[in-house]
């Protein structure tokens, strides 16, 4: 027929032009006078084009490709403020603390007879260096109003003006890091070197991960439905909880300061910190560089506020009521008390409580190139680690070529004020932390370990040093076997008989558990070992790079507390994870049917109720037909 005749013209004119272009883009001869050759190269076309459009689909998908590029573009083309007018970092000058002072006892930080100040000094010189607010807790329910009160406006921002905010910041650090490095060694005492690696390199990178993954991490969450309810939407949305309150540690001031104000803020939350006693006179500055980043982006900078005081000032902020939840970090003693603070308020609690991670070193490593990872992981920040190593398991039969090995090089670690010539192991930030560590290393050599060189104090600085220690014969009659050390002491435990069973009970034998490592020549073998520790993290020949890997959340069990921070677990515990359900197609809605509507017909009701049951879980095809007419009579 006519209408016949002229579809058949059109789909060759179709085939016709798809074909033109095909032989235009690979081929300088663009005629093709077969109708059947125009047709098999117009389908071609279309296939590959077809697979092309799915492929990119996934990848994009799978790698995020769309993501990429729209971040490149915003950091190319969208160029962030330069605060450094708006910071006023004092000038810490290297030779401004010189070893050998005449003060011996550090200072008490609270003086009588100004109980509103907290007094902060150096741990490697004991010369005082400022002082902070002693904050009541009125003061920090005010602040955390503040902060409640931008959080408003704050919330509503787009991933892009918080990405801005944080670029802002980055930028800051990366051209400031001698500044913040100095800042980091006079308050706490920690080599420049170590805190380039703990309080730059950690937090740049928390910066990066946020930038990059963010919003992706963030985006609502496609959940299953079930067959009863195909006709619906089922996702989970992350929403700013409000105000979350930080109390952070003094290990490492700068990168604590700001971990959590990053991942709150890029959340939506307003975040209000309580700095630790001990480090407070850097937090002020570190704390006014995340003011100014907002400030001169055009927000409200009261979003972020910083408590400084004493024990009550924590207490108040855990008890305040305009904070939604709580991230501790310190000793799992305080975490007890932070858990009791928040019970009354069913206030939600993240506690990183320590460790006593454990570093194993199989029969098959070489020791030239574990070594060098032993010092790391027991001496890095001078022990003052979270995940520091506190019990390095070394199998028996290297154990002693392993002991020869290091003795010289811990003896040989040069101790003393950061700020000065080159050091390698800094200043303890609490000085009765050096008490503990005394206590602890006294009970082990009562009980038999050998002390190889250090084991007391260092006396020949006015500051609080205790000696770079190698401690060998450590067994689980011993307190420093199962307590927190947190110092520079390098405890060797003997794995009898290079046993991977017997060394898997070892380090099990801990109520901490946070982090671990497994060195040996075989991957397989350290996994095997390494999964069947009872921490939160693990890392096979290979120490810290839990944390600098920023998509992992960070964590422990038992003694080393609960919840995650770091990674999408992280992020996501700043929300509330709200469960949402939509319908899926337009005009298409529930309605509640008869049989189980007010005023209820019990059996109508069963007969109805009982059909859904069998329809839907039952197991046999003749069981599903009479459910389908059970509902049909009963509904």
């Amino acid at each position: 027929s006519n209408t016949t005749m002229a579809s058949t013209c059109e789909a060759s004119a179709v085939h016709s032009g798809i074909a033109q272009i095909a032989l235009k883009l690979f081929s300088a001869d663009a005629q093709a006078a077969d109708p059947a050759v125009t047709k098999i190269i117009s389908i071609l076309l279309l296939c590959t084009s077809t697979f092309f459009v799915i492929a990119l689909h996934y990848v994009n998908k799978e790698w995020k490709l769309g993501r990429d590029i729209k971040l490149s573009l915003e950091a190319l083309f969208q160029r962030v403020p330069d605060i450094s007018g708006s910071i006023n970092l004092p000038k810490v000058d290297g030779n401004d603390e010189k070893q050998g002072g005449t003060v011996n006892k550090p200072l008490s930080l609270i003086d009588p007879a100004s109980p509103s100040l907290v007094q902060c000094y150096s741990p490697s010189s004991l010369s005082k260096i400022g002082t902070v607010p002693n904050l009541s807790a009125t003061e920090v329910s005010d602040m955390a109003l503040r902060s409640k009160n931008a959080q408003q406006v704050w919330k509503s921002t787009t991933f892009a003006q918080r990405r801005r905010v944080l670029r802002t910041l980055q930028k800051y650090v990366v051209s400031h890091v001698d500044e913040i490095c100095l800042l980091c060694a006079k308050d706490s005492g920690k080599t420049q070197v170590d805190a380039l690696l703990g309080e730059i390199l950690t937090t740049c990178e928390k910066i990066r991960t946020l930038l990059h993954h963010g919003e992706t991490w963030l985006e609502r969450s496609p959940r299953e439905v079930n067959p009863m309810m195909m006709h619906k939407t089922a996702y989970v949305e992350y929403v700013p909880l409000g105000v979350l309150g930080i109390i952070a540690p003094w290990n490492y001031p700068f990168h604590n300061m700001l971990n959590h104000v990053l991942s709150g803020i890029f959340s939506g939350n307003g975040v209000v910190t309580k700095c630790s006693e001990h480090t407070s006179w850097s937090s002020m500055y570190f704390h006014n560089i995340c003011r100014a980043a907002l400030e001169e982006n055009g927000f409200d900078p009261d979003l972020v506020q910083l408590c400084t005081g004493m024990a009550e000032t924590g207490k108040a902020l855990v008890e305040c009521p305009h904070i939604d939840k709580i991230f501790f970090t310190g000793s799992p003693n305080v975490g007890r008390h932070v858990m009791k603070g928040a019970a009354p308020f069913l206030k939600p609690v993240v506690l990183e409580l320590g460790g006593k991670d454990a570093m194993v070193f199989c029969d098959d490593v070489k020791l030239k190139e574990v070594i060098p990872w032993a010092m790391r992981g027991c001496f890095q920040n001078c022990g003052q680690n979270c995940c520091g190593v506190e019990r390095l398991f070394v199998y028996e039969s290297i154990a002693k070529d392993f002991i020869n090995g290091i003795k010289d090089k811990v003896a040989s670690m040069r101790q003393g004020c950061p700020l000065g010539d080159d050091v390698d192991c800094g200043a303890m930030v609490m000085d009765q932390q050096c008490d503990l560590i005394q206590v602890l290393v006294d009970d082990a050599v009562a009980k038999g370990a050998i002390v190889h060189c250090g084991g007391k104090r260092n006396t020949t600085t006015a500051g609080q040093f205790y000696q770079p220690t190698l401690l060998s014969g450590v067994t689980s009659e011993m307190r420093i076997w199962k307590e927190e050390v947190f110092g520079p002491i390098m405890c060797v435990v003997v794995v009898p008989g290079d046993n991977d069973d017997v060394c898997v009970n070892m380090v099990n034998d801990c109520p901490f558990g946070l982090g671990s490592s497994v060195y040996s020549a075989s991957k397989s073998r350290a996994l095997a070992i390494g999964s069947q520790f009872n921490t939160g993290m693990f890392t096979a020949n290979d120490f810290g790079v839990n944390y600098l890997i920023q998509s992992l959340p960070f964590g422990g069990v038992k003694e080393s507390g609960f919840g995650r921070f770091a990674g999408p677990e992280g992020l996501r515990s700043c929300c509330l994870e709200r469960s949402m359900v939509i319908d899926r197609i337009p005009g298409v809605k529930t309605t509640i049917p008869g049989a189980i509507d007010y005023p209820m017909n019990t059996t109508q009701g069963m007969g109805f109720g009982k059909g859904l049951v069998e329809l839907f879980y039952g197991d046999t095809l003749w069981g599903k037909v009479k459910a389908i007419v059970n509902l049909i009579r009963h509904g």
